[in-house]
């Protein structure tokens, strides 16, 4: 997929990878990565959303090709790599914030790179911090899109019922699948049904979960987006690994990444956010920036959370072209 149409005269032309592989991180997953662009340029990593999104073709548009070598790759349970989380016995005790933290090390390290430039968005944000957090010296720069933090009152903003006043009609199939006594936690409700290893109990909580968010993403609707995300498989792998993560809170201590930004002081960065993002209220980006102020804060005025809208991806290319010739 190329992306969005309405994206051409804003990205680079659509490329294809020039080395695609495996990695194994144990505990019997297997990543696929893939690399892009000039062998011999800038390295990058893009770290996806979710988590459970994967990676698609188009997120290597944001980079000069002739600039970067850009890296991409599927975390654990999702995309290309495997096992899947949609299988009815998917085990995901292996799936963490901090696996994936290590796996982006190892990854680093499999690929001969000595400092690399960590661009995340949405979950991709909590990830890259998480992992500047741990490893400062392995980033050149951070490039954050839609910033979430796992903190508990943004969780309960999207999945708890605030987001609500603002799509009171989506709403309502969200919560169809959770019976009235049970919606005081739905997050906790969607837990059971989405590890039910029956797939009629599963499945369509997977899709109403992964509609929810596909309907709520932009400013306008995008229908093709809504339907990529509600195909069965991906839609069940996808909610099945974000409800995992946020039962657990991230397996952060709370408010954990931004009260450690202060490790990223001496990393250059830049922080794009949609005014209108429904996701990941700006809220977050705000309490980012007052502890990281050395990043440049970018307010998109006419966008909400999806890397797709013009405005975002016009601020995520001009910050990757800012830092292309560091």
């Amino acid at each position: 997929m190329s992306g969005p149409a309405h994206l051409d005269e804003i990205l680079y032309p659509p490329i294809e990878p020039y080395e695609t592989g495996e990695l194994l991180v144990g505990d019997g997953h297997r990543l696929y990565w893939e690399q892009s662009g000039d062998p011999d340029g800038k390295p990058v990593v893009f770290l996806h959303g979710g988590p459970g999104a994967g990676t698609s073709p188009w997120q290597r548009r944001f980079f000069d090709p002739s600039r970067y070598r850009i890296v991409l790759f599927d975390q654990r349970g999702c995309g290309r790599s495997t096992p899947h989380a949609s299988a009815p016995n998917a085990d995901l005790r292996h799936n963490t914030t901090w696996h994936s933290v290590a796996d982006i090390e190892l990854l680093r390290k499999n690929l001969g790179i000595s400092q690399w430039q960590v661009f995340g968005g949405s979950w991709g944000s909590a990830l890259a911090l998480a992992y500047a957090q741990t490893h400062p010296d392995a980033v050149s720069e951070i490039v954050l899109r839609g910033i979430f933090t796992l903190r508990a009152h943004e969780l309960e903003w999207f999945y708890e019922g605030g987001a609500s006043a603002i799509f009171p009609d989506l709403w309502e199939n969200f919560i169809a699948q959770i019976p009235v006594l049970e919606r005081g936690h739905l997050i906790e409700a969607y837990h059971r049904r989405l590890f039910d290893p029956d797939p009629d109990v599963h499945i369509p909580a997977g899709v109403a979960w992964s509609s929810w968010e596909a309907a709520t993403l932009s400013v306008l609707p995008d229908p093709d987006r809504e339907a990529s995300m509600a195909e069965p498989a991906a839609a069940t792998a996808f909610a099945r690994i974000e409800n995992h993560y946020f039962v657990h809170g991230g397996w952060f201590r709370e408010g954990q990444l931004i009260a450690d930004a202060g490790r990223l002081s001496e990393i250059p960065g830049v922080i794009v956010q949609g005014r209108y993002d429904v996701c990941t209220p700006i809220m977050t980006a705000w309490d980012l920036h007052r502890a990281w102020p050395e990043a440049e804060l970018v307010i998109v005025d006419d966008a909400g959370h999806a890397a797709s809208e013009p405005g975002i991806a016009r601020a995520l290319r001009a910050a990757t072209d800012g830092f292309a010739s560091r």
